[in-house]
């Protein structure tokens, strides 16, 4: 009997019938094997969180997921001839996002602020995050408990300038219900309106030019009481403004009515020293209450000039050296370009990025140099130097805070606070971010430009910066990504002509739609344009841009022929790409 095993008849069946089968084209042979579909499975890799950098540290408490709803929006067709490529990595993730990014700084001579509903308006629109307060060198001659013209008997009636002449003090107080002016109690009405938190400054000149017997003491005894009647309401504070500048009071005091021994000029030593005074009473007065504050020490953003005095030469050195552990961050100021200079629109949106990334290396190496940790960095000051083309007011100013915005969270920056909110037209030399309501021809509290190229950055941004790389040097690109799925960039074009963009992505899978809008200036004022268009929308006056910005809609397109934009000329592109 023939024995049979699993298989095998199978296996000879297959052979007899190949063998048997013909087919005319082959010869006799068997035929090719069909080809078979394959399915490629693009593999997509997770995001992963890095460590948190030392530079951002505390800042990153608030910190919260951000979810996209989408605009309402114009349905609109790009078509490119030759794009350059923009290739986004979303599972390359920088940093997540500091949320005290986006900070302003108000001023005490720029009304009450809560008493103007179209200011309001604006930054509530805005979410400015963060706002400072009382404001740049007002801070050193602040007495924030203070009546009106009521000063300490301490607080002498002149004080020393820069050249050694005695000038009248200028003090300012707190409690000024004026509506020419913010009051103490306005300033936490404008933060509870605007779902801001504030950064204050105290007086820390005080401490040098009281004339009491112990001025130190005696001014440190002032900020902790505000940090009591504050009871919480502020975590960051700052101890003095740019202090080892010779245009501050109290750099240089009167030394024959000072009773402590201090030295004629200020230097970054002595301010170490006192700043552990202000710290130790200031953290006792928040004990106290059962908050926790957190304090931070001014220094030099840059290496001295060769001109400067042993007090700038010295200041961080003496800073770093003396503050030890007392200080829990470190502050900056920056006005990017050379001072009082006509600088053109491309030299002013180039120190937007090199100045971020240089001022950050320079701060970071000094830490390390002087043997301390590396603490969180905050820009609590920048805006530009540039004058007499009415650079400030102008869409390349907006190019300018769009670029460093972007700089400051890909450089790991805890906070900025752009200067300021409002100032003076001064022929258009004028930091405000709004019209005070002195500019020829425009609507008090009008927006300037830079406005609009932060509330639209500021709309469409993620929660975590991804990274984004191009070969075009005409354009800088961004990317942030939301914790629920979408890819936010940001195109800036620094040429003079429309750049064509298409957007390739790694690691992400596109949705349907993308959403973004457009941004340029105008043709008024040769390259510094008063006037910025949205998606070809603009304002009605002689600057600005358009009224109805918080409703305006989107452009949008399908995803289907690919991811595309034109970035106008000295223009950007701010973006959502949806995801499945």
């Amino acid at each position: 009997m023939m024995k049979t095993f699993p298989g095998r008849f199978a296996l000879c069946a297959s052979i007899l019938f190949l063998s048997c089968k013909k087919d005319s084209s082959s010869g006799g042979n068997p035929p090719p094997t069909p080809p078979t579909d394959t399915v490629v499975t693009e593999v997509i890799n997770p995001q992963i969180d890095p460590s948190l950098a030392s530079t951002i540290g505390i800042f990153m408490n608030d910190w919260k997921a951000k979810t996209f709803t989408a605009p309402t929006y114009k349905d609109t067709t790009i078509v490119t001839s030759n794009p350059s490529t923009v290739t986004v990595d979303f599972a390359n993730v920088i940093t997540k996002i500091s949320p005290s990014i986006f900070g302003n700084n108000a001023n005490s001579w720029m009304t009450g602020i809560v008493s103007q509903p179209a200011l309001m308006t604006h930054l509530s629109n805005l979410k400015t995050n963060i706002v400072r307060f009382p404001g740049g060198s007002i801070s050193d001659i602040y007495f924030w408990n203070a009546p009106i013209n009521k000063f300490p008997a301490d607080a002498p009636a002149t004080l020393v300038d820069a050249s050694g002449k005695s000038a009248a003090s200028g003090y300012w107080t707190g409690q000024n219900q004026d509506d020419w002016t913010i009051s103490v109690d306005k300033y936490y009405q404008l933060l509870q309106q605007t779902g801001s938190q504030g950064i204050i400054t105290v007086n820390y000149g005080y401490a040098r030019y009281g004339t009491s017997n112990n001025p130190v003491a005696a001014a440190a005894h002032m900020a902790a009481d505000w940090v009591r009647y504050d009871n919480g309401r502020t975590k960051y504070w700052e101890i003095g403004n740019e202090s080892y500048g010779d245009w501050e009071a109290g750099y240089r005091i009167d030394q024959t009515t000072n009773k402590d021994g201090q030295p004629l000029l200020n230097t970054g030593y002595l301010y170490g020293q006192h700043f552990k005074v202000f710290a130790d009473s200031m953290r006792k007065a928040a004990q106290e209450i059962g908050k926790t504050i957190y304090i931070g020490a001014v220094v030099m953003e840059a290496a001295p000039a060769s001109y400067m005095g042993d007090t700038q030469k010295n200041w961080n050195s003496g800073v770093m050296g003396n503050t030890g552990t007392a200080a829990d961050y470190y502050i900056v100021h920056n006005y990017f370009t050379p001072y009082n200079t006509n600088s053109t629109a491309k030299a002013i949106m180039d120190s937007a990025s090199s100045v971020t990334s240089n001022m950050m290396n320079y701060i970071t190496s000094n830490m390390t140099s002087n043997g301390v940790a590396t603490k969180p960095v905050a820009l609590t000051e920048w805006n530009i130097f540039s004058q007499g083309s009415q650079q400030a007011v102008s869409n390349i100013n907006g190019l300018h805070a769009l670029i460093l915005l972007n700089e400051a969270i890909k450089n790991k920056y805890a906070m900025t606070s752009r200067w300021d909110l409002a100032n003076g037209w001064s022929n258009g030399d004028d930091h405000g971010l709004f019209n005070i309501g002195d500019e020829p021809g425009a609507n008090k509290w009008d927006p300037r430009p830079s406005f609009y190229y932060m509330y639209y950055f500021q709309k469409l941004l993620g929660d975590r910066m991804i990274s984004a790389g191009n070969s075009n040097s005409n354009i800088l690109t961004y990317a942030s990504s939301f914790t629920s799925g979408q890819m936010s960039v940001t195109i800036v074009n620094k040429s003079t002509s429309v750049q064509e963009i298409q957007i390739t992505t790694k690691n992400f899978k596109k949705g349907d739609r993308y959403y973004w809008y457009s941004l340029e200036g105008g043709s008024d004022n040769g390259e510094f344009s008063r006037k910025v268009y949205v998606n070809g929308n603009g304002s009605s006056g002689v600057s600005g841009g358009p009224a109805n910005y918080n409703t305006l809609q989107s452009y949008s397109s399908t995803t289907a022929n690919g991811i595309k934009v034109k970035v106008p000329a000295r223009g950007a592109v701010v973006m959502v790409v949806e995801a499945k």
